[in-house]
């Protein structure tokens, strides 16, 4: 009997001409917090993870897991659930020309925790926020990523001023959900693949 298999229906498709955001790309290591919620088991505590595990000071991410435990009280701050953001600095991938020892943790969920956001009087101290290079209309983007990248390429990071090999951009979708990355250098490659 057909009603016994599995429905799946076709996804709604996004309108193309909505609100881009254009943010810098920073070249750490991605990395979360989770915290949970008064439903969830370890109610109250702050939880460190990569792109692909969770971590602890024991088995951590160039200190990520460890600055977390440091900076639990702060970070309650963002509430329940998972907070997204890069992990970067002295000694991690680009280094930024931070002086030695220092990281950041900068929050990649620009809408709510950015300027004008709607939590951006509740972010801790603790966290900064990748900076928003650009926001528009869809239909403007590729004229914005030229220029974007072009000011990236000859005014250097805005995360960390001065720097001046900055990674590239991330270009969020509103509408769609979907975010996209170009770097400056080998934009063409997928990552690990030689110039050659």
């Amino acid at each position: 009997m057909i009603m016994n298999i599995p429905f799946v229906g076709f996804p709604k498709i996004s309108r193309y001409s909505r609100d881009v955001i254009i943010t810098e790309k920073i070249d750490g290591t991605n990395a979360q917090i989770y915290i949970p919620g008064p439903v969830d088991d370890g109610y109250g505590k702050v939880f460190a993870g990569s792109r692909t595990r969770w971590i602890t000071p024991e088995q951590d991410n160039h200190g990520f897991a460890k600055w977390v435990m440091e900076h639990e009280d702060d970070l309650n701050q963002l509430g329940p659930g998972n907070h997204f953001g890069e992990w970067w600095g002295s000694g991690i991938q680009r280094g930024y020309g931070l002086v030695k020892g220092e990281k950041r943790f900068s929050l990649f969920n620009v809408h709510r925790w950015g300027a004008g956001g709607k939590d951006e009087a509740m972010r801790p101290g603790c966290c900064d926020v990748v900076p928003v290079l650009w926001q528009g209309n869809m239909d403007r983007l590729w004229a914005m990523i030229v220029g974007v990248m072009k000011n990236l390429e000859e005014f250097g990071s805005v995360a960390s001023p001065g720097f001046m090999k900055p990674e590239g951009i991330v270009i969020y979708h509103t509408a769609g959900n979907v975010l996209f990355k170009k770097t400056l250098e080998k934009d063409d490659q997928p990552k690990g693949q030689n110039a050659g």
